[in-house]
């Protein structure tokens, strides 16, 4: 990053000003954060986050239509419905996009092998000691992988979890962890302790990356992986505590107050 000095502080006032605008309580009802919030139940909102994540991307009208569409499948109990495997009687339908009832079926699969074993996906993630490393998301995935490809018969699915890990950005991973991880008491949940907030990565997508380079933090144009590495890293210069603070203000600077906006 080429700010330095007094750029750099007035860089880091500007993202503290937009996030403190962007986080607040009203951002709830038109973001796909809103279903896991309505569980109390650790295991349903662990599963409801995933899900939720999974098929977000597009139009955010429609994720949330799409999201109310998988609740109203496993009839408002996930957690119920993943261990009573209700799943295996789905019929094929779409459920969002390029997402189908056999995607649907495969991550419902894995869940049921993590909470059979382990209770939760955070007990399943403390086990597997995914806060000790660097990359904690990705060696979530990692190790994600391979419960839910053993109970799929060795298949992966991409649309599910991503499979390069050496290159995703993950960005729907991160932004779930997200939601688990950050504890704030505003719109994030804080359930999760294996994962501090500090170890969190951006969830990079198109219009964040955009305006990271708009405001001159990366140059690189993938939003791969590396890119979410170099800009976390300047985000963890700003809030060493709290780097994720500020996908807030990344998603929210130029869109202005259109995130209260469905279409958006």
């Amino acid at each position: 990053m080429a700010l330095q000095g007094e750029d750099f502080n007035n860089l880091r006032d500007f993202l503290d000003r937009e996030a403190l605008r962007i986080n607040n309580t009203d951002f709830i009802a038109n973001d796909p954060v809103q279903f896991p919030r309505r569980f109390e139940r650790l295991q349903d909102i662990e599963l409801v986050s995933f899900l939720s994540a999974a098929i977000a991307w597009g139009n955010r009208k429609m994720i949330c239509n799409d999201c109310e569409k998988m609740l109203r499948i496993m009839e408002n109990q996930p957690y119920d419905y993943v261990m009573d495997e209700a799943y295996e009687q789905l019929p094929d339908m779409n459920i969002h996009r390029t997402f189908f009832a056999h995607n649907f079926r495969y991550m419902l699969r894995g869940f049921h092998a993590i909470f059979s074993k382990y209770g939760s996906l955070h007990g399943f993630a403390q086990a597997c000691h995914v806060g000790n490393g660097y990359a904690p998301s990705w060696t979530l995935v990692g190790e994600m992988q391979k419960i839910f490809s053993e109970v799929n018969g060795g298949d992966t699915d991409s649309q599910c979890l991503p499979t390069q890990l050496k290159n995703t950005a993950l960005k729907r991973i991160n932004m779930a962890l997200r939601w688990l991880v950050r504890n704030d008491g505003i719109v994030d949940m804080g359930v999760w302790t294996e994962i501090k907030p500090s170890q969190l990565f951006i969830p990079l997508d198109v219009h964040v990356g955009d305006t990271a380079r708009a405001l001159g933090m990366i140059t690189r144009h993938a939003n791969d992986r590396r890119t979410v590495c170099e800009l976390t890293a300047i985000l963890r210069q700003m809030r060493p505590d709290d780097p994720c603070i500020y996908d807030f203000a990344l998603f929210g600077i130029g869109i202005g107050d259109k995130y209260l906006h469905p279409s958006v």
